[in-house]
């Protein structure tokens, strides 16, 4: 955008003009507002986020079944084959080929759900999963909901209580599964299988009268219906005709940079590095706990934990990432993204190295709960950083024009990651294959390394930058370590610490 645009009057965006001087007026009554504030001004659209991010809750109680019938004696003695040890265990090319199908239609239905959200909205695209239980949809549409509807200080609170909601859905299946697990006829994994039906309806209802996003209605251009969406999302005394007008001139800068609104566009200019940024946040939540996130259930009993023991210490460790999670809303506003996320990943890093290390020792019984206890810590280290963060990022680091094909390539980027560890996992764990056990822990250990390191050069801090701030940033190519004291307009370009 040139300087001579900024001075010209006819121009909407021009310093001085209507628009200009509303979307000023808004910024400053949003950097007035204290936390306390700000939660009373716009409780209704923190309420419609937080029934909306109940989505979650159904992909998460779905996602983590299968992973844990593997270790469930009534699953595999049906399905699986006999050990010569006289127990029963799935085989690993079974394994990966059930959860290999699952994954592909989710990847398919994530980029489809990019093109969904962009010409429809992200409300009604939520009727979508809930009719046809294509699980992919809830992330994406549930983080653009709350982003669309609260200001910069509240920005972390929904996509963190989206993790927070997979958290839930995690603890109620290994819940139901745990009190299920000496049910040794059919319906110990039928019950289970047949209780994620109890969602949809509720939700389907819910998802009907979602008001729609300002955001997706002001770059339709329908500017008189985003007034009114954001009347049912703020209380009366939010001027809503400024915070639209902050909108329209995010909106319109974002076109003056000529940010793309295609899935190409999202590989090209300085959207490519938003999109890097994106998925490499995402897919880290894979690496950082490669073959033992999501498959605890079957690592503890490959490790010799009697079958109650192994679910009972599953479900401790979602209980120990609960309280992660909850502490991370917190956390976030102290710390700032990139001071935890690097504090998680130093965190995890120390948890792997020792559980490596424990399962090279002779495995007594003590060793074994040694070795589940430090499973435990290093949900609880992901629970406050890696585990929520890439939902708070993902949801900031596109443009407005991008943003939901940015999270939606960053989420099946995920899930094809998800599916080479779904792959590679029963042949490091199964006990007929590498039969690893707790010495797996040591790749993802080097994963975080690999992770540390680009986060340093590649991952910039977006803690209390407003979408133009960090729109502004990135056309200007501001070093990823320089994002967090650099001064929009300054002389030098950069502040200093």
């Amino acid at each position: 955008m040139s300087s001579n645009s900024l001075s010209d009057k006819t121009d909407p965006q021009a310093v001085g003009s209507p628009l200009s001087e509303a979307a000023a007026r808004a910024r400053a009554a949003e950097a007035e507002l204290t936390l306390g504030q700000a939660f009373k001004k716009y409780r209704w659209g923190i309420a419609w986020s937080v029934i909306v991010s109940m989505n979650i809750v159904m992909e998460s109680y779905d996602t983590i079944l299968l992973s844990s019938f593997y270790a469930y004696d009534s699953f595999t003695e049906r399905f699986g084959e006999q050990l010569p040890n006289g127990t029963y265990s799935v085989s690993a090319k079974w394994q990966s080929s059930l959860s290999l199908a699952s994954s592909v239609g989710i990847i398919i239905g994530i980029l489809a759900n990019g093109l969904l959200i962009d010409r429809y909205g992200p409300e009604p695209s939520e009727l979508s999963p809930l009719l046809r239980r294509a699980r992919c949809f809830s992330p994406a549409s549930s983080c653009l909901v709350f982003r669309g509807v609260v200001p910069t200080i509240l920005r972390h609170y929904g996509p963190t209580f989206v993790n927070l909601c997979w958290v839930i859905g995690h603890i109620i299946a290994v819940g139901v599964l745990t009190g299920l697990n000496t049910n040794t006829t059919e319906w110990g994994w039928k019950i289970p299988f047949a209780l994620q039906w109890m969602f949809p309806l509720p939700l389907l209802i819910v998802a009907f009268w979602c008001p729609p996003s300002p955001w997706w209605l002001v770059r339709r251009g329908r500017r008189d219906e985003a007034v009114a969406a954001l009347r049912r999302l703020g209380d009366d005394t939010v001027n809503h005709e400024d915070a639209v007008a902050l909108i329209e001139h995010t909106v319109n800068l974002e076109r003056e940079f000529d940010f793309g609104s295609s899935y190409a566009s999202c590989f090209k200019g300085v959207d490519r590095r938003r999109t890097e940024i994106a998925v490499v946040c995402w897919v880290a939540q894979v690496l950082v706990g490669w073959s033992i996130s999501g498959y605890q259930a079957y690592f503890f009993k490959l490790a010799g934990m009697a079958q109650g023991d192994s679910f009972k210490l599953t479900l401790g460790s979602y209980c120990v990432a609960f309280v992660g999670t909850s502490s991370a809303m917190a956390l976030q506003i102290k710390f700032g993204r990139r001071s935890l996320w690097f504090g998680g990943l130093i965190a995890m890093f120390a948890s792997m190295i020792v559980i490596g290390i424990l399962a090279c020792l002779p495995q007594t019984t003590a060793m074994l709960w040694a070795e589940g206890s430090m499973v435990l810590v290093w949900f609880g280290n992901y629970g406050w950083s890696v585990g929520p963060l890439p939902y708070v990022i993902c949801s900031e680091i596109g443009s407005a024009q991008l943003r939901q094909k940015t999270i939606a390539i960053a989420r099946a980027s995920y899930y094809v990651v998800g599916i080479a560890n779904t792959v590679s996992t029963p042949y490091i764990l199964n006990a007929a294959e590498a039969n690893l056990r707790g010495k797996a822990a040591f790749i993802p250990a080097g994963f975080i390394v690999l992770l540390a390191v680009w986060s340093y050069f590649r991952l910039p801090e977006t803690k209390g930058r407003s979408f133009e701030d960090l729109d502004i940033m990135f056309a200007e190519k501001i070093p990823a370590r320089k994002f967090k004291n650099h001064v929009i307009g300054g002389e030098d370009g950069d502040a200093k610490a």
